[in-house]
């Protein structure tokens, strides 16, 4: 028989994913990673964390599908990989996206390795997309619920990746996922979405870094474009291009964040006009396909997980670097987050703003 992993994270999503495996004819093994303790999310000891109830919700749906269930405890790989990293990049002055890193370093690969290890063919995640097979290659696709689509952060998967994986929800809608958990009399039918990055469950993103960097970010310069000084900020962790709020500056047209610059503890801000960009770069960029274009092109990119896809002229400048020319000017372009082509539904890569 077939076997499968499946990557079960407490929540509705990844439980349904199981039960629809299973009746496709897998073997399935659930699983959970274990990604922090207490005090890496800032949260006591004497309380019960959040991923601890996640844990007991994953194995009740695991007992109730009679299937073998394991916690893989990666605490010292997370922290390596995706929440250093995320303290690393606000202390430069980028702002990182850890749920990218999580699937790119966790799921699928740390976690892809091991279903091989385990005997199981295919690893399964919850993930609101769908992967399909064209001639010689597999391409990642939206999921049929845009409203749920979660193509953007998946795309660092290889060719290799997206044959072993499979999401079984990509076609369907949540009100779909949520009755199906209704009718087996799964615990978390009901369970709300995760909404947090789950090692920040306050939403405090500088306390966070300060705890995984273990110092204190000092106070320094707002400056404006020509470098006039303008007022003081309170640490550069606290601020990313195209805040308006919490700048502390009196004026009668609103500040904005338009750069933040680690090099000299600054962090410039401009008025609405200056945050509007017609071109950028992005590295680290993958191509889905595994080759990278021979001539620019056209399609559409996304440069945030919740913004409409916008035109562009698509350069690639290297094996790994692009260059973007903007149909139109976008606004508030941030380094550290990520550059995500799409041709119609069909993903074509992506990589890092710089």
């Amino acid at each position: 028989m077939k076997k499968a992993l499946i990557a079960m994270s407490g929540g509705v999503d990844s439980s349904v994913a199981a039960f629809l495996m299973q009746q496709d004819g897998f073997d399935c093994i659930g699983c959970t990673m274990k990604l922090y303790d207490n005090e890496d999310a800032g949260v006591s000891r004497t309380r019960t964390c959040c991923s601890l109830d996640d844990v007991e919700d994953a194995r009740s749906v695991a007992f109730r599908l009679h299937m073998p269930y394991y916690v893989f405890n990666f605490t010292a790989d997370f922290r390596r990989l995706v929440m250093e990293k995320f303290a690393q990049c606000y202390a430069r002055g980028v702002t990182p996206n850890p749920c990218i890193d999580c699937n790119r370093y966790m799921k699928f690969d740390l976690l892809y390795r091991r279903a091989a290890v385990l005997g199981c063919g295919v690893l399964v995640t919850g993930h609101y997309a769908r992967i399909e097979k064209q001639a010689d290659k597999y391409i990642l696709k939206k999921a049929s619920d845009a409203s749920k689509d979660q193509s953007y952060v998946l795309y660092a998967m290889t060719q290799a990746q997206l044959a072993h994986t499979r999401f079984p929800l990509g076609s369907l809608h949540k009100t779909d996922v949520r009755r199906i958990a209704l009718e087996n009399g799964f615990i978390n039918a009901d369970k709300p979405d995760s909404q947090d990055i789950c090692f920040v469950p306050d939403g405090d993103y500088a306390a966070a870094v300060e705890r995984i960097c273990g110092r204190r970010f000092p106070d320094g310069d707002f400056v404006s474009a020509d470098g006039s000084v303008i007022g003081r900020h309170k640490g550069i962790i606290h601020y990313t291009v195209g805040q308006r709020k919490g700048l502390g500056i009196a004026s009668s047209e609103p500040y904005y964040v338009c750069g933040v610059r680690a090099c000299d503890n600054t962090v410039r801000l401009g008025r609405i006009g200056e945050l509007y960009r017609t071109e950028a770069d992005a590295a680290d960029f993958n191509w889905i396909g595994g080759s990278v274009p021979h001539a620019p092109f056209t399609c559409t990119v996304k440069l945030r997980y919740r913004q409409p896809e916008q035109p562009v002229t698509v350069v690639p400048t290297g094996e790994n670097t692009v260059h973007f020319v903007f149909g139109e000017p976008q606004r508030a372009v941030t380094p550290g987050q990520a550059a995500v082509l799409y041709d119609g539904d069909i993903v074509l890569g992506g990589g890092t703003l710089m």
